[in-house]
């Protein structure tokens, strides 16, 4: 972005009511990444929104493929300020993408069971929020569903034109595959032109992901400038660590949290006592400013509390309470707190921040169980 660019677009934010900086703010205060700002700017600003109304619709796309770690929680976080922004908030049910990348050995039924229960899932995360396709409300929508428009799959073909192999290779970390794994599967070279069209096809205005995702958005973007579509604003949010991953976080994301290292990963459904567990074998090294530990107090304990609270054995140690992140990093490695105790502070706030999700599949275990069947065979 040039610095006239820069400038205009912080003129343009100057000039939003003090109602619409706040929703601005609150949008974007959490993400690692903004692209495209402008168009979100001008939406505030009462210019129409994608869809022709004055709903600004942001969406999440998630493949259907086992159970939920706790990754889906800086996401649910990030959707809950979109709600709280009065956006619409569009979570949208990969089932054929997750087919064409294999998941469950491409067994379609699993897969549309799976996304069923993440419905349920983010009902939780999300504490039940109204449902409909309004400002402040939640939908999802199916994959299945959108394809069934002739419109769709010509606009997928536009998506496909022009993108080289070399080009949609470099894409595949958007599935989770390196860039030599798909060859053998004609499919696969069509996923990122999928979720190109599936953004256009909803007028989306806020394209949400992980930063793994941002190729498959400059994708986006990129097949918006070639054809003069419009381009959606791209937030992107940090991707939380394995809990044994160690030192600086590359663009590779090998690092990142997998529920493949089920030891290794904090599923949503874990028990207080299981999340303590695996937080205590977490790599946490007062020596090292890099940690699983603290990117979950930046990314989740403390956007949903505002504090760390830890409360040692009083045999070993006093209460304190952490606001910010830098002051607890530094605590630990001081030595003023413990590595144990601060794993345990944050495997509680995790927990806590959990109690929905644990309370709703109490009640209603049947899909949780049907994945949970999945996963296991």
């Amino acid at each position: 972005m040039s610095a006239s660019d820069a400038n205009d677009i912080e003129s343009k934010i100057s000039a939003l009511s003090e109602i619409d900086r706040a929703r601005l703010e609150l949008m974007t205060g959490g993400v690692q990444e903004v692209v495209g700002l402008e168009h979100l700017v001008n939406c505030l600003s009462g210019k129409p929104t994608f869809g022709g109304d004055n709903t600004i619709r942001c969406y999440v796309g998630i493949e259907p493929s086992g159970k939920a770690h706790i990754g889906w929680k800086v996401l649910s976080l990030q959707m809950r300020k979109m709600l709280d922004a009065n956006a619409n908030v569009i979570i949208f049910l990969a089932d054929w993408h997750a087919w064409v990348n294999d998941k469950f050995k491409g067994d379609l039924e699993s897969i549309q069971t799976t996304a069923r229960y993440m419905e349920d899932t983010f009902r939780a995360l999300l504490h039940h929020p109204p449902e409909g396709d309004g400002p402040g409300q939640l939908q999802f929508v199916w994959a299945s569903n959108i394809m069934d428009s002739m419109d769709y799959w010509a606009r997928v073909l536009r998506c496909s034109k022009g993108a080289t192999l070399a080009m949609v290779r470099k894409t595949f970390t958007i599935m989770g595959r390196d860039e030599a794994s798909s060859d053998h599967d004609l499919s696969r070279f069509y996923y990122p032109a999928m979720q190109a069209a599936d953004i256009f096809e909803m007028n989306i205005d806020v394209a949400i992901g992980g930063m793994d995702q941002r190729k498959a958005h400059m994708y986006m973007r990129d097949v918006a400038s070639k054809y003069g579509w419009k381009k959606a604003t791209c937030f992107h949010t940090h991707i939380i660590s394995s809990l044994k991953s160690t030192g600086v976080r590359m663009e590779s994301f090998d690092h990142k949290m997998s529920k493949s290292e089920p030891n290794a990963a904090l599923i949503l459904h874990d028990t207080p006592e299981q999340i303590r567990k695996k937080m205590r074998k977490a790599y946490l090294d007062p020596s090292d400013e890099n940690s699983p530990v603290y990117e979950l107090v930046e990314h989740v304990v403390l956007p949903e509390f505002g504090v760390v609270e830890v409360r040692p054995d009083p045999k070993f140690g006093t209460p304190s309470d952490w606001t910010n992140l830098s002051d607890f990093k530094q605590a630990v490695m001081s030595g003023e707190l413990h590595p144990l105790d601060a794993k345990f502070a944050v495997a509680d706030g995790l927990a806590k921040g959990l109690e929905n999700v644990a309370d709703y599949f109490a009640k209603h275990p049947e899909l949780l169980n049907k994945v949970t069947s999945f996963v296991e065979k």
